[in-house]
C-alpha cells in the first residue's frame, strides 16, 4: 500500500516539474507577472504608514504618500508680508558746506524695508500664530491666504522670550489647522514643514523628528525645541510643522546654517505646539504673557566649576546673583546656593529652572530645595511676576 502511494506521489511531482519547465521555456512572462504581484502585495502590507497616510500605486509597487496630511494643513498656512520704515544717513564726503548744514552724520533718508514670513491660522476668528521676529516693529502687515485672498493684520500681542506672536485678520470662512500633541512626538516620526521659503510660494518639505527638547542654543530665553531635518529656509519662519496626519505639532522658528543666505543644512528648530498654544491663549486673553519669577541669575554647573569651587553637587542651578528685595532675596536665597528642586520638581540645570518657575502663578508660594555648603535647606518663596526686562542681580 505504501509503495503504491509513493509511486503515485513521485509521478505527480514529475508531472508538475515537467509542466513548470514547459511554461518557463515557452511563456516565462507568466511566472514574472505572478512574482511581481506577490512582491507588490507584500510591499503594500509592509508599507502601511500612519492611519491618515494614503497608499498609491506606482507601477507594481505601493508607495506611502502624505498628500492627505498636506491637503489638510496647507489651507491654514499663510504668507505674511511686512514693511517698516527705517532712517538711513547719507554720507556727505568731504563737502565742508554740507557738513556745516547737516552735521557729521549726513542727511537722513527714509527707506521702506520689506520682509517675508509665514503663519498658521488657528481660529475662525482670524487669529494667526507666527514668530515674533516676523512681525516685530512692522508698520504694515499683510496676510496672503493660499486661496488668493489677502487682508491687513494687526498684532494682538507678542512674546520675544519665546519668539511667538499672535496677529489677527478680519475675514470670513477661514480655514483653521488642527492642533496635535507635541508631547507625544518621538524621534523618528515623519513630519512636514509648510511655509513660503525664499518667496517662491507655499512649499511642503518632509523629514523626521531628529531630536526633542533642544535647548542651550542661545536663540530664545525659554527653549524646548523640536529638531527636524525637514528643509526649513528663510520665509518658513512662523510656518507649520505638522505630523503625518496633518496636525500642528510645532511652529518653525530657526535653522542652523553656515551660509549668508541661510540655506537649510538639515537642522531646523520648531517651538512645540504645547508651548505655542499656552502663549497664544495668554496673549488672546490678556494681550501679554504672565510668567512666574523669583529674581535670581543662575549658571550651569560644569565639571570644571565643581572641581574649582569644591561644589557638593554636579547637577542643579548655581545661583550667582540674587535681585535685591526680590522674591528669592526675601526668601533667604544667597549667591553660591545650588537650587536642586522647586516644589516636587527636580532641577537639573538652568533651563529646567527657568521653564518651571515661568509656569508658576505669580502670588503663589513654592518651596525651594537648596544646597548650601553641606546643608540642604527648604525655603518658601512667594512667586513674583516676571518683568519684561529683568534687572541685574547682586552678586
Amino acid at each position: 500500500m505504501l509503495r503504491k502511494l509513493w509511486l503515485t506521489f513521485a509521478q505527480a511531482a514529475t508531472i508538475c516539474i515537467a509542466v513548470l519547465f514547459v511554461v518557463s521555456t515557452l511563456h516565462p512572462e507568466w511566472l514574472a507577472r505572478h512574482a511581481s504581484n506577490t512582491v507588490s502585495g507584500a510591499i503594500a502590507i509592509d508599507a502601511e504608514g500612519p492611519a491618515d497616510s494614503r497608499v498609491e500605486e506606482r507601477g507594481h509597487l505601493f508607495m506611502p504618500s502624505y498628500a492627505e496630511a498636506a491637503r489638510r494643513a496647507m489651507p491654514a498656512v499663510v504668507n505674511i508680508n511686512t514693511s517698516k520704515e527705517i532712517t538711513v544717513r547719507t554720507p556727505l564726503g568731504d563737502d565742508e558746506l554740507l557738513r556745516r548744514f547737516f552735521g557729521d552724520q549726513g542727511q537722513a533718508e527714509h527707506q521702506q524695508i520689506a520682509s517675508l514670513g509665514s503663519g498658521v491660522i488657528v481660529s475662525p476668528k482670524g487669529y494667526i500664530l507666527t514668530n515674533n521676529h516676523v512681525v516685530e516693529s512692522a508698520d504694515d502687515i499683510e496676510v496672503a491666504l493660499p486661496d488668493g485672498r489677502k487682508a491687513s493684520a494687526k498684532v494682538i500681542g507678542a512674546d520675544p522670550e519665546t519668539d511667538l506672536a499672535v496677529v489677527q485678520i478680519e475675514m470670513s470662512n477661514l480655514p483653521t489647522i488642527t492642533f496635535g500633541e507635541s508631547e507625544r512626538a518621538q524621534v523618528g516620526d515623519v513630519v512636514l514643514a509648510i511655509g513660503n521659503p525664499f518667496a517662491v510660494g507655499q512649499t511642503v518639505t518632509m523629514g523626521i523628528v531628529s531630536a526633542l527638547g533642544r535647548n542651550h542654543l542661545g536663540i530664545n530665553t525659554f527653549e524646548n525645541f523640536i529638531q527636524t531635518d525637514a528643509a526649513i529656509n528663510p520665509g518658513n519662519s512662523g510656518g507649520a510643522l505638522v505630523d503625518a496626519s496633518g496636525r500642528l505639532i510645532g511652529i518653525n522658528t530657526a535653522i542652523y546654517s553656515n551660509s549668508h543666505a541661510g540655506g537649510s543644512l538639515g537642522i531646523g528648530f520648531a517651538i512645540p505646539v504645547s508651548t505655542a498654544k499656552q502663549i497664544m491663549d495668554s496673549i488672546i486673553a490678556t494681550g501679554q504673557v504672565v510668567r512666574g519669577y523669583i529674581g535670581v541669575e543662575p549658571q550651569e554647573i560644569t565639571p570644571e566649576m565643581v572641581e574649582a569651587l569644591k561644589l557638593p553637587r554636579t547637577h542643579g542651578a548655581l545661583i550667582t546673583g540674587v535681585i535685591r528685595n526680590g522674591p528669592a532675596d526675601q526668601a533667604g536665597l544667597k549667591p553660591g546656593d545650588i537650587l536642586v528642586g522647586v516644589d516636587q520638581t527636580p532641577i537639573g540645570d538652568t533651563t529646567t529652572m527657568l521653564n518651571h518657575i515661568a509656569q508658576l502663578k505669580p502670588g503663589s508660594t513654592s518651596k525651594l530645595s537648596v544646597v548650601r555648603g553641606n546643608q540642604e535647606l527648604a525655603l518658601n518663596v512667594k512667586i513674583g511676576r516676571r518683568p519684561k526686562k529683568p534687572p541685574s542681580a547682586d552678586n
